[in-house]
């Protein structure tokens, strides 16, 4: 069993940054594959980052490329999702999620994690 624990959201104007930390425990970091998602009202979640286990590969939706920028501490069982440049269609309950299968490479798909988080507010004024 691995816990999830959102932390970071909140209320900020377009163009200001945000960073969201998960702090997980049951599993040790390393051994597991972390994504981050979101969801917007009326919206499917969807995907916005991941991360290999060593953090040495990252992966991205092109809508957040340039922007978005996911990190792990393995020694603080620590997630991190940093956040620039927001803009108001950002605007969403931030989730991360585990996977604690033997894939290497982390998904893109909700179905594909095993263990979320409750989420995080982030909502973007114009």
């Amino acid at each position: 069993q691995v816990q999830l624990v959102e932390s970071g959201g909140g209320l900020v104007q377009a163009g200001g940054s945000l960073r969201l930390s998960c702090a997980t425990s049951g599993r040790t970091l390393v051994s597991i594959l972390m994504a981050w998602f979101r969801q917007a009202p009326g919206k499917e979640r969807e995907f916005v980052a991941a991360s290999t286990r060593s953090g040495g590969s990252t992966y991205y939706a092109d809508s957040v490329k340039g922007r978005f920028t996911i990190s792990r501490d393995n020694a603080k069982n620590t997630v991190y999702l940093q956040i620039d440049n927001l803009k108001p269609e950002d605007t969403a309950v931030y989730y991360c999620a585990a996977d604690d299968s033997a894939t290497y490479y982390p998904g893109r798909y909700a179905y594909e994690y095993d263990y979320w988080g409750q989420g995080t507010q982030v909502t973007v004024s114009s």
